[in-house]
């Protein structure tokens, strides 16, 4: 950092880049919800196959999250933010002149693991900047990042609406070339050339290929199997158990893991906000897909008109961030958002394609509240119960738990939404996510541990 830096605030300089490198993974996660039906006709694709453009980011993202936050913990974020936002501009040229539909697919694969530095880089950074300015809780900070996030990922299917209307379906990845060319141009003046702690240097030669690999087969075998869940591959289902188990063994004995599994199993309150996670997002995920394509397939809506209507759900959760979002303590923002979540969901089983435009879009701002306080608090909760020196492969991890519930969403849109039971098919879901909600209801009113978050005396390493 510069010397000119005040030393008791937060660099101003580092806020743009953070932000617009971590939103890039959310704009690209959710604007593609109203692009899949214009794809399908453009190709010839059945949802089946065009279910592969949702799966094939989250599959990349999943695993290439931990692996730059690991990356970014030993190295800085810089070098890696870089890259990964260039392989964002890259990979969206490639899908706009894509001859064919697994063309498409590959660019959504380059594409996820160009997103995966901008949320563990931010992370770091505002880690970085709360031990310079002795800040223990820097919760604007935080609070403004969970809101961009949030806000382009509800956002998204407004805006690639819109543009899908001006500029067809390949507008919804040319946005991403003027996002990369800023994040690049701001990084590059603003981000520290150094880690803050000059020592992880020393551990370039001491990177865990050989747990990446099985981290990787692990997620891999389990993803493809959720992305069709069937008897007939129940063998990536076991590959995947081999393979973690595996995984585990390996890196108890290594002294320099990829992932410290040892650490983390004890750190039980970080994987319960992890399991948090994956039940939120199973829930998010299948409404952002599920009843958006219910909307235009079942209810007849166009894409624009779609997008304009999940609009509201931005709005709150806007809201809903800005008004909690000072306070560090998260267990209330967890029992309110989720049992919210649960009523959202019960409301989603009496509709039908002659619902009234009020009462879904009833069900979208009901939806805000938890959009706005669940994915705040589960950031919040990763910042306070993971070690200092861990907090990009902690953040990166808390995405791939969440990616995980995309998968699994998708894998239960894929299951229940067919073209001629669309409305029976989104009442399965709504039973489904409800049953989801239910459980993140009960884990978070038995977790003790949420009372302390946002204390001053944080989880230490020993």
């Amino acid at each position: 950092m510069s010397k000119s830096i005040n030393q008791n605030f937060f660099n101003q300089k580092l806020i743009a880049p953070m932000i617009l490198g971590s939103i890039l993974n959310p704009i690209n996660s959710s604007i593609i919800s109203v692009a899949l039906i214009p794809i399908g006709h453009a190709f010839g694709a059945p949802p089946s196959q065009t279910a592969w453009l949702i799966s094939a980011l989250y599959l990349a993202t999943a695993i290439g999250q931990p692996v730059v936050g690991k990356l970014i913990d030993l190295y800085g974020p810089r070098l890696l933010f870089l890259i990964a936002t260039s392989l964002v501009g890259i990979s969206s040229l490639i899908a706009t002149f894509a001859p064919d539909f697994w063309w498409l697919v590959v660019a959504r694969v380059l594409l996820g693991f160009g997103t995966c530095a901008g949320y563990p880089a931010s992370m770091y950074l505002i880690r970085s900047e709360g031990e310079r300015t002795g800040v223990e809780s820097p919760t604007s900070i935080l609070t403004l990042l969970a809101i961009s996030n949030q806000t382009i990922a509800v956002i998204g299917p407004t805006l690639g609406g819109l543009l899908i209307e001006v500029g067809g379906w390949q507008s919804t990845f040319i946005v991403n070339i003027p996002l990369s060319l800023a994040c690049i141009f701001l990084g590059y003046l603003h981000f520290p050339r150094l880690p803050a702690n000059s020592v992880r240097e020393k551990k370039i030669a001491s990177f865990d290929f050989t747990g990446m690999f099985f981290f990787g087969a692990t997620l891999i075998s389990a993803l493809l199997f959720l992305m069709s869940p069937s008897f007939h591959r129940i063998y990536l289902f076991i590959i995947a158990i081999i393979m973690g188990v595996i995984f585990a063994i390996l890196e108890f004995k290594i002294k320099n893991p990829f992932i410290d599994v040892r650490l983390l199993s004890d750190n039980s309150s970080l994987l319960l906000t992890y399991t948090r996670s994956l039940l939120s997002a199973i829930v998010s995920y299948s409404i952002l897909y599920g009843y958006t394509q219910w909307l235009e397939k079942g209810r007849g809506l166009s894409p624009s008109h779609t997008g304009l209507l999940l609009l509201p759900m931005f709005l709150i959760a806007i809201i809903v961030s800005r008004l909690t979002g000072k306070s560090p303590a998260i267990r209330l923002k967890l029992i309110v958002g989720s049992i919210v979540q649960f009523i959202a969901m019960i409301l989603l089983l009496f509709t039908n394609h002659n619902s009234h435009l009020i009462f879904l879009a009833a069900i979208v701002l009901l939806f805000g509240i938890p959009q706005g306080l669940l994915n705040l608090a589960n950031q919040n909760a990763v910042y306070f119960q993971a070690y200092p020196e861990q907090i990009g492969a902690s953040a990166g991890l808390l995405r791939t738990f969440m990616y995980m519930g995309a998968m699994i969403a998708s894998a239960a849109n894929g299951l229940f939404l067919k073209s001629d039971a669309m409305t029976t098919g989104i009442h399965h879901i709504a039973l489904f996510t409800g049953g989801t909600s239910f459980i993140l209801i009960l884990i978070t009113l038995l977790d003790r541990s949420l009372n302390r978050v946002g204390n001053k005396n944080r989880l230490k390493k020993v």
